[in-house]
């Protein structure tokens, strides 16, 4: 039995980056708290775990004064600055570069039109406010924490889809500027993009931007071809990953005999049987070490 792990699977550079810097700090021997699952990997959170680090959500830095937070890739909104400014919490900012520069382009955008609006029908019959020109959308999944933060960028207004019957809820003569989650499906994106072009009304403005990561992008392609060229292929990936879906429904999509697994002892001992070569790949929240570990795992079968 022939066993490759893929070498473009693992840690992207905004996550290597924040664990990176959460060693550091907790090298230093002071306590530090992290604001969310570092990765959305359960056994690496684990591992940062046994060194000091302790996870926590946001009620609970509301409670937390003087201390050291750190900020995890996916970003924050501009309320948990304020907070931290209010608590006298020192911020370590681990915030992808990517994630940060769209946050910054959606801000931008959002004071660029704020708050010009024209008066709704609704709204002339009644004291509602008025409905804005606008509509900043971000194609997204709902409640994930990159998505929470892009959307604090804009006051809670911007109108989040996950897919294309979100999109047909728009309203297409107003105009919609239309932006994307980092690790979301180019592809899915370039369909939104296609049916929003030919639904927005003339008198309305489109605007879309590519603001899908490169370099999680470019693994559809690569994890494809990685799939294809074997029997079996054991996806490592924690469950509550965003970006590890969409990379294992490409591995499924080329190879019916794909698994995603969380760590070795999810392994079937039947996936296996009769089989020549079993690749071995993950998501951008994938450590190296634990694809080793179902690597050395299959020895036992």
């Amino acid at each position: 039995m022939t066993i490759e792990i893929d070498s473009g699977s693992g840690f992207c550079f905004g996550v290597t980056t924040a664990i990176k810097k959460a060693e550091e700090e907790l090298a230093k021997g002071s306590t530090l708290y992290c604001l969310g699952d570092i990765v959305h990997n359960s056994m690496e959170c684990e591992r940062l775990k046994q060194m000091g680090l302790v996870t926590i959500d946001h009620e609970q830095m509301a409670a937390l004064h003087d201390v050291k937070v750190l900020l995890r890739a996916h970003g924050e909104p501009p309320a948990t600055y304020e907070l931290a400014r209010c608590n006298n919490i020192e911020i370590i900012d681990a915030t992808c570069p990517v994630v940060l520069q769209l946050q910054k382009r959606i801000k931008k955008q959002y004071e660029a039109h704020h708050p010009s609006c024209v008066p709704s029908v609704a709204s002339e019959q009644s004291s509602s406010a008025p409905i804005p020109h606008h509509q900043i959308v971000i194609f997204g999944k709902k409640g994930h924490a990159e998505v929470l933060g892009l959307v604090g960028q804009t006051e809670g207004t911007a109108i989040v889809v996950e897919n294309l019957d979100d999109v047909k809820r728009l309203d297409f003569t107003r105009d919609i500027y239309l932006y994307s989650q980092t690790t979301k499906s180019l592809d899915e994106f370039r369909r939104i993009i296609e049916y929003i072009g030919q639904h927005i009304v003339p008198t309305a403005t489109f605007k879309s931007f590519d603001t899908i990561c490169r370099s999680v992008a470019n693994r559809m392609e690569g994890i494809a071809q990685f799939a294809a060229r074997h029997d079996v292929i054991l996806f490592v990936c924690g469950r509550k990953s965003s970006n590890g879906r969409v990379l294992f429904s490409e591995c499924q999509r080329v190879n019916a005999n794909s698994h995603l697994i969380e760590g070795p002892e999810e392994i079937q001992p039947e996936w296996l049987h009769g089989q020549d070569t079993i690749g071995i790949c993950g998501a951008t929240s994938t450590p190296k070490w634990l694809m080793e570990q179902c690597r050395d795992a299959l020895s036992r079968y």
